[in-house]
């Protein structure tokens, strides 16, 4: 690819729109075009690429999927959409997996010159990217729970997500929690959420203690 075709490509990318003509004369001559067979892996769930995928032609789908290989579908992609950049925002490994549904050609942006482009650390407009791009990686285990696990797993991960360490590294839940909440945020009724909350505390994964803290037992992991 010529600094010349590089160019005009980065200009047609919704993404880089607003780029100076410095940045976009820096992004043309860092990225990299590279070809996806039908079926490959793009970017890979738990795992870091360091780099921004742009996708030039093709298809491609954002799968996420539970420790048994069960999988949903999470969005479709079509050219001109990006791939990567919560990971390169806040260096945690991918939320999903990309996989090319066709054959889909695309163009690579490392993570140095892809950073040229945003906004200094310390800036607000970066602080609230990086909270944006925690609530998409909430949203996309909401998603992944409702869609994949039954109901004891997704109590197991509510409580999961709303404990903390203590001082002597147990996990506990400090803010009191209704079950009506839980049943809200887990998609179930409040008398399932009940029964299930019953199962789990005579089971020994939670215990309730007399200041209404719930402890939280590490085998919890197991459901969630």
């Amino acid at each position: 690819m010529t600094m010349l075709s590089s160019l005009d490509l980065i200009r047609r990318v919704p993404l880089f729109s607003m780029l100076t003509d410095a940045q976009a004369a820096s992004v043309a001559e860092a990225v990299v075009k590279r070809r996806f067979k039908r079926g490959e892996t793009i970017v890979e769930q738990g795992k870091k690429s360091n780099a921004l995928f742009i996708l030039l032609n093709g298809r491609a789908r954002v799968i996420t999927a539970d420790g048994r290989g069960r999988e949903v579908i999470l969005a479709t992609l079509q050219p001109g959409d990006h791939i990567g950049e919560m990971s390169l925002i806040d260096n945690e490994p991918h939320s999903a997996t990309v996989r090319a549904e066709v054959q889909t050609d695309v163009l690579m942006l490392g993570r140095l010159e892809f950073a040229r482009c945003l906004p200094e650390n310390s800036s607000m407009a970066y602080a609230i990217m990086r909270g944006l791009v925690q609530r998409l990686r909430q949203a996309d285990r909401k998603i992944e729970s409702l869609a994949l696990m039954d109901v004891y797993g997704r109590v197991a991960r509510s409580l999961l997500e709303a404990a903390t360490e203590g001082a002597d590294g147990e996990l506990l839940i400090r803010d009191r929690i209704s079950r009506q909440d839980i049943a809200k945020m887990v998609g179930a009724s409040r008398e399932m959420v009940s029964r299930v909350m019953k199962d789990l505390e005579e089971r020994g994964f939670i215990k309730t203690q007399e200041t209404g803290l719930i402890l939280v037992k590490e085998r919890l992991t197991m459901l969630g």
